[in-house]
């Protein structure tokens, strides 16, 4: 099985700082559905994948609505488990 999809993990220190929340704030939007949830690298280690982090935020520049990103989310979620 060949896969040519290249994806970039970062960890959560960086994903706070590119979307300037706390990590509490990072975590309720992640149980709200309005960011992607983390995905696990090891026993006590996740990460998050890059492109997905900069869809959301480029979703929040954009000023999308709660609902939208939220959607987003949803897609995000359902191209990970097909891929």
């Amino acid at each position: 099985m060949t896969i040519n999809k290249f994806y970039q993990l970062i960890r959560r220190p960086s994903v706070l700082s590119q979307t300037a929340r706390s990590k509490s704030a990072l975590q309720l939007d992640e149980k709200a559905g309005l960011f992607c949830p983390p995905i696990s690298i090891g026993d006590r280690a996740v990460a998050y994948i890059k492109h997905e982090v900069e869809a959301i935020i480029q979703a929040r520049i954009e000023e999308q609505t709660p609902e939208q990103i939220k959607q987003l989310v949803s897609e995000i979620i359902k191209q990970r488990k097909a891929a």
